[in-house]
């Protein structure tokens, strides 16, 4: 995929006016709900003029986020973890592939070793 998982999209899926507050809510993988409310909070807590003008901003420069940009939930929870710490994802990946080769080297050796009721139960097949 060429685009990056990474990057800041505007979200205008599940957007209620330009995308901005749903894209920064799938960025972070913070409730959309919680991020709008927070916009607004801002704005009436003395940042008027600000908050308005980096809205516009960010819908003006930002792109729209690809359709099909995460295959599935678990994938975008995946991505979002990646965004907000991504030392922590790399030693989870890590860890993951660390059990999966555990587990293939007992698969292995279960097969592999002088298990004599396997091989009299594969010779009766023959």
């Amino acid at each position: 995929m060429s685009d990056s998982r990474t990057k800041f999209y505007l979200d205008k899926q599940d957007a209620k006016w330009k995308g901005v507050c749903s894209g920064i809510a799938d960025y972070t993988g913070i409730e959309v709900m919680w991020v709008r409310i927070a916009m607004i909070l801002l704005t009436l807590a003395g940042g008027f003029p600000w908050t308005l003008i980096a809205y516009w901003l960010i819908a003006w420069m930002a792109e729209p986020k690809p359709l099909n940009l995460y295959q599935d939930r678990a994938d975008q929870k995946f991505w979002q973890g990646v965004r907000a710490n991504p030392t922590r994802s790399t030693a989870e990946v890590r860890a993951k592939f660390r059990d999966l080769d555990r587990r293939l080297a007992d698969i292995e050796l279960h097969y592999t070793s002088r298990n004599s009721s396997l091989a009299k139960e594969i010779d009766s097949l023959r």
